[in-house]
């Protein structure tokens, strides 16, 4: 049987990491078992769902490489849900309620004020025909909820384990507005009953919505059985808050901004609540080989953004020049990649290290004396990376100076900056038409 996993957002807002745990983790779900990965927008909340969000959604997969195989919105398909809706109705499962917001609140208040469950009390089931034409009159329309069966709801939940719900503890979900739209769980169970999904991986908050669908599909003729469960932990921040989609911090897009690497976001989200180390990895082929949803445990995973920098800086230091050569500015080459990687936070620092070699600086020269007669030492071109030495050895033999004394007014003078990549590496990329300028001569 192929392996069917989705992700499903909602595109009233933009993608935050949250989001990107469960994306990512469906699609090396699908990879590893050559499944299949479906994106679907759930927005059927067509108050809050815009085309702006869906479009910066999609942008957001494809940045971090996450490829679908199939996708569809839920706007597309209210056909199947008004066709499966006229079932349900018709078998007993929906049964239409007149209650207003405001009634709903006080039974709400009232229940809890008695110590109960704030469970709908069914009262709609005793509405008589003449009572439902009066609300009717009155200018009310029904909306529907799903009648749960009493008994025991359970499934064994690949990260959880073995989860059991007493139906009789649940609420009738609402299923269809007063407006006829409807809602995230009968829209939802319908897509995975017709596209055939067999894992559904979310977020914890999400294990009471399992337990009504596991009745809900079965209701519209899915074999809930055959459907795998996994609820992961939700992250939270190092500090133990909870994360929030509207801290713009968090989201996808303010991290492309930034400069974080798609691949330390992958990374890092795919070892998160396992036992694994972080490893900077380059290619999600990586992520896929080593991918095992059993890793997944119940304790709560922390997201720092210090751990994601420091990630970013260790896979910009692995990443060869053909990963990058398409991003970097035009005539760059490997060797000025392979100098500056290891001192790179974010990708765009590139272009300013390519200053150093190819651009104009201004030298800071704090002994004239000793930097005059570096440059009468400097040794003929051709330059490699033996060049450095060679010229510091004998500047070394000459005046004796060593350590900081010997190299710091060197780089200084080359670069304009106290560290930097290693100055074996930089000087063959500055030639020493450019470093005899820097040290005051004439070429």
């Amino acid at each position: 049987m192929t392996l069917i996993s989705r992700f499903a957002p909602s595109p009233t807002g933009y993608l935050h990491v949250g989001n990107a745990r469960v994306a990512l983790l469906n699609w090396l779900l699908a990879r590893k078992a050559g499944g299949v990965f479906i994106l679907r927008l759930d927005d059927t909340d067509t108050e809050r769902s815009t085309d702006a969000f869906a479009d910066g959604i999609r942008e957001d997969m494809q940045w971090l490489g996450l490829h679908w195989d199939r996708t569809f919105r839920q706007v597309d398909r209210m056909h199947r849900y008004e066709e499966e809706f006229a079932k349900l109705k018709a078998a007993g499962r929906l049964y239409a309620c007149y209650e207003t917001p405001e009634e709903l609140g006080l039974k709400r208040k009232s229940q809890l004020n008695r110590g109960l469950p704030p469970r709908y009390d069914r009262a709609a089931l005793k509405l008589t025909d003449a009572q439902k034409a009066a609300y009717e009159a009155e200018g009310r329309r029904p909306h529907w909820r799903f009648l749960l069966e009493d008994g025991a709801i359970a499934w064994q939940d690949a990260v959880r384990g073995p989860v059991q719900f007493a139906a009789a503890n649940l609420t009738d979900p609402v299923l269809i507005r007063e407006d006829g739209r409807p809602l995230y769980t009968f829209s939802s169970c319908v897509d995975d009953v017709d596209e055939g999904v067999t894992h559904i991986v979310r977020g914890e908050d999400h294990v009471s919505n399992t337990a009504v669908q596991v009745q809900l599909i079965q209701a519209l003729g899915g074999d809930p059985a055959a459907i795998t469960f996994a609820h992961l932990s939700l992250l939270t921040g190092a500090g133990g808050e909870g994360l929030s989609k509207r801290e713009g911090s968090l989201s996808l897009r303010d991290m492309r901004a930034e400069g974080i690497e798609a691949m330390a976001v992958n990374a890092l989200l795919a070892r998160l609540g396992t036992p694994d180390p972080v490893e900077p990895v380059t290619s999600l082929d990586a992520l896929v080989e080593s991918f095992d949803l059993s890793r997944f445990g119940r304790a709560t995973p922390k997201f720092d953004p210090a751990e994601l920098w420091r990630l970013n800086h260790s896979i910009l230091n692995a990443m060869s020049f053909d990963q990058v050569q398409a991003r970097v500015p035009e005539g760059a080459t490997e060797a000025e990649w392979l100098a500056v990687r290891g001192n790179l936070e974010k990708l765009a620092d590139f272009a300013e290290w390519r200053r150093v070699w190819a651009g104009d600086l201004a030298p800071q020269i704090e002994d004239p004396d000793y930097i005059a007669l570096a440059a009468s030492l400097l040794p003929p071109e051709p330059w490699d990376e033996t060049t450095w030495k060679t010229w510091t050895s004998a500047l070394k033999a000459e005046t004796g100076r060593k350590g900081k004394a010997l190299f710091r007014p060197l780089r200084l003078a080359l670069t304009a900056r106290e560290h930097g990549p290693e100055m074996a590496a930089l000087l063959p990329l500055i030639g020493r038409e450019r470093t005899l300028e820097r040290l005051g001569n004439e070429v």
